[in-house]
């Protein structure tokens, strides 16, 4: 659970302007649930939600909606979880790496070549191991509604390309803040350096890091591939966004609210799906008609070079979900 001081909770709700309403307004009967989130509104996540609250709309004849927060207006990622947990604001979406702090079995996301492919993702993700997950953050006072997906993060360099593990020796290359993902490119032999995403473009101009890696819309949208031209899609992980309500949120709604809700959210994670993968397609041929050289990896080899970290964290406590995960792709 994040430790914030009570005080400073406080202070943050009323500085993001929050304190003049709660996080459900209720007038004429008529419910509108407030999402905030640190994305553009051109992103398909926040496209998502528009689509969610057309559909929230429609299932309850008009008696719910939502407003939506986009930008980070409200805060950061941390700052809207902590808003969920005192009641100051009803949803938003978070990394599930954002969310290890409540859930630590989430940090299965972060294991490199943990899913087989995108099938396996989402069949786990659709299964009572991802149904499981969702619920965990209820005694923090937030609970998971569905997964939208994040696609997959791949490599991309600044002066030569990256083909095999081999090739990351020496290489500085930038993380999440992240130990997993610290520890996967330690393992693969390359030296990870956790950067700021804001910092990151100026950080590979400057050569401060060798190279990075995302999601080929992050990638096109940060515009780094004016500064790397070798991506390599690897696909080493698949790490889900997930939009968490607060539970002083949930409990509010009434049986037939919180069904209706959850329709809504179950469609807009479909919908979501089908941008994202047209936003990927169209980042992929953005980048190589800007010059960059877009290979695709030999995953074997990949695969093998982290197998002892998998191995590790099977023995950890980790070891049950792992284990369910990978039974769900065979």
């Amino acid at each position: 659970m994040l430790k914030t001081p009570h005080n400073s909770l406080t202070k943050l709700a009323c500085g993001v302007a929050l304190c003049a309403f709660a996080a459900i307004s209720q007038a004429k009967a008529d419910i509108t649930l407030r999402i905030a989130h640190t994305l553009d509104n051109t992103h398909p996540v926040h496209k998502a939600m528009d689509f969610l609250g057309e559909r929230l709309k429609h299932h309850s004849n008009n008696t719910m909606d939502v407003a939506i927060y986009a930008s980070g207006q409200l805060g950061s990622e941390r700052e809207l979880i902590e808003l969920l947990q005192i009641g100051s604001l009803s949803m938003t979406k978070v990394s599930a790496s954002s969310m290890e702090a409540f859930v630590p079995a989430m940090r299965v996301f972060s294991l490199p070549y943990l899913f087989n492919d995108q099938d396996h993702l989402w069949t786990t993700l659709n299964s009572d191991v991802g149904k499981d997950l969702l619920n965990e953050g209820i005694p923090f006072r937030v609970k998971g509604l569905g997964y939208y997906d994040a696609g997959s993060r791949s490599f991309y360099s600044k002066t030569k390309p990256i083909t095999q593990p081999s090739d990351l020796k020496g290489m500085k290359i930038r993380v999440l803040s992240s130990p997993m993902a610290v520890e996967m490119v330690d393992t693969m032999g390359g030296s990870p350096t956790p950067i700021s995403w804001g910092e990151l473009y100026t950080s590979l101009q400057q050569g401060v890091v060798d190279g990075a890696e995302n999601n080929p819309p992050s990638f096109y949208l940060s515009k780094h591939y004016e500064v790397c031209k070798y991506y390599l899609l690897d696909e080493h992980t698949s790490i889900p966004d997930i939009l968490i309500i607060g539970t002083h949120t949930w409990n509010k709604l009434t049986p037939q609210q919180q069904e209706w809700l959850q329709l809504a959210m179950d469609e807009s994670v479909v919908h979501q799906r089908e941008l994202w993968a047209k936003s990927t397609q169209e980042a992929l041929d953005a980048v190589k008609a800007a010059g960059v050289q877009v290979m695709k990896a030999d995953k074997s080899l990949f695969q093998q070079s982290v197998a002892s970290m998998i191995e590790k964290y099977k023995q950890s406590e980790l070891g049950p979900v792992i284990e369910k995960i990978i039974a769900k792709g065979k």
